[in-house]
């Protein structure tokens, strides 16, 4: 029998070391294209304060982009030592793109760093100018591949079971790059990011405003900030409506779970702002709707209908039920491999076999799999709805406080009277917390949403762990978490005292 302890204790461990690495991630990628601006604007008009901007707002990008590498790489290797399973029945297809982004992006993002600042000195004004553009191209680009990888957890196109192999093949290398999942991740993932950084930059502006120090070195800081998070925060916005969507037509459970939507109502449907939300019962006690709201979100239509909880669980009886019926025959062509009227069944219910794999949970042998299994495995096949619908509505809710801070901020730069606001300097200033909590928020709404699964409809996530001791488990995350723990308190230690320091924290790079 599969080990319910193993698998939780994976599946927390690579969880926590993914939320540490993700405390990191967003800012790296924002930051990364102001730098980009600052340094353009120092090229094109001989400033020497973009000069010093660059070089400063370059050295905290330092800071958090080493600690992001170092918590970043334990990841790839839990792939080999916490899913062992996962790793060999869908390598083929994940290890791609992971590759390509270890032996490209992260080679070409890693060495433009070392030359961003060994370079100063060294390279012309355009030549250095070229290096940060493509510092943050390398980035960027790591960030692509990386969620191409994850889209296809969640949307498995362009790969094929190979029964003989007993694995998935990748199939369609295109279908995988350009699969509309992962490309909206991407784009909602990075947006994400600039507002980070945005955020971060004009938070520590605003605390250089307030203190009435390096004024003139903050007050341009301000603006770029402003600008670049407005336009980050509108497109966060559009593009996380384009990522619903997507999610819309691959995954309809956590669409449901995220919305707390237990019926299939009449379309558009109903948009659920709030709600008291009953599991056990499978309703909500009560809830404060926005009519149509969410039909014209999820289908861009008004007719089509977005199927309810109690629904998708009832198809998804049918395809367990079918997935059963495919392992059996499966068994059967593995012993006899000519058996005809074996293949004809696999082939006409291969396509639910992972569905049927979900009651191997509670019965190794199918043919010992009772109605109560069944049912249990049923009700699994859905996420758990009350932390998806908080943790979607908490993203939500600051994503729009940023984005009014940032057209408060941009307004009022426009305006040349910004400094004066000083209420808005404080906002700016304790708001800086508030992109990763949502960031943090949005990643658990994207992994927990694809729960039952490792990858969506294929691979159950009780079957992908290794099979390791609880021991071993507890204290490797226990090592995990007291070694993480120190990175991020040497990142905020150093952060602090250099984000305090202002310019200042050059001096001891001159030369």
């Amino acid at each position: 029998m599969i080990n319910a302890e193993v698998v939780d204790l994976s599946r927390l461990q690579f969880a926590a070391v993914a939320m540490y690495h993700f405390i990191f991630v967003p800012l790296t990628l924002g930051l990364s294209w102001i730098l980009v601006i600052m340094e353009a604007a120092y090229v094109m008009s001989g400033n020497d304060i973009y000069k010093v901007m660059t070089r400063f707002w370059g050295k905290l990008y330092g800071i958090n982009f080493a600690l992001g590498v170092t918590t970043g790489l334990t990841m790839e290797f839990q792939f080999g030592t916490n899913w062992a399973y996962y790793s060999h029945y869908v390598g083929d297809i994940f290890g791609a793109p992971l590759a390509i982004e270890g032996l490209m992006a992260f080679f070409l993002e890693s060495t433009m760093v070392g030359l961003f600042f060994f370079g100063w000195n060294r390279l012309s004004k355009r030549g250095h100018l070229t290096v940060t553009m493509l510092m943050a191209l390398g980035t960027n680009l790591s960030a692509v591949l990386i969620l191409i990888a994850n889209g296809w957890m969640q949307n498995p196109v362009g790969s094929a079971f190979n029964p003989i192999t007993m694995r998935m093949e990748l199939v369609d290398f295109g279908a995988l790059i350009f699969n509309p999942v992962a490309q909206s991740k991407f784009v909602h993932t990075v947006a994400a990011g600039y507002v980070t950084a945005s955020i971060f930059v004009l938070g520590i502006s605003s605390w250089h405003l307030l203190k009435g120090v390096n004024i003139e070195f903050a007050r341009r800081s301000f603006r770029v900030a402003a600008a670049f998070g407005l336009a980050g925060a509108l497109s966060v916005i559009v593009l996380g409506d384009e990522s619903g969507y997507a999610v819309g037509e691959s995954q309809k459970s956590k669409l449901a779970a995220i919305e707390a939507m237990w019926e299939t109502e009449p379309a558009p449907a109903s948009f659920n702002l709030i709600a008291s939300i009953n599991e056990k019962e499978q309703k909500n006690d009560w809830a404060l709707q926005i009519p149509y709201a969410m039909g014209l979100i999820a289908t861009r239509s008004t007719t089509e209908v977005i199927p309810g909880i109690k629904e998708i669980r009832q198809k998804n009886r049918v395809r367990i039920e079918s997935g059963m019926k495919a392992i059996t025959a499966l068994d059967t062509l593995r012993k006899h491999p000519n058996d005809a009227v074996a293949k004809a069944v696999f082939a006409e219910h291969q396509p639910d076999m992972g569905y049927g794999l979900l009651v191997k949970k509670y019965s190794e042998d199918l043919s010992k799999v009772t109605p109560e299994m069944v049912d249990q495995a049923v009700m699994d096949s859905v996420p758990r709805v009350t932390p998806l619908f908080w943790s979607f509505r908490a993203m939500v809710g600051l994503g729009f406080g940023m984005l009014l801070l940032f057209v408060l901020s941009f307004w009022f730069s426009v305006k040349g009277n910004f400094i004066q606001k000083r209420w808005l300097l404080r906002w700016a200033l304790w708001f800086i917390p508030a992109p990763w909590i949502a960031a943090e928020a949005g990643w658990y709404v994207a992994e927990a949403g694809r729960q039952p699964w490792t990858v969506f409809g294929i691979l159950p996530t009780h079957l992908s762990a290794s099979t390791l001791s609880t021991a071993s488990l507890w204290g490797s995350l226990a090592g995990f978490l007291g070694f993480y723990s120190l990175l991020l308190v040497a990142e905020m230690y150093l952060m602090f005292k250099y984000a305090r320091l202002g310019p200042a924290a050059l001096e001891s790079n001159k030369g």
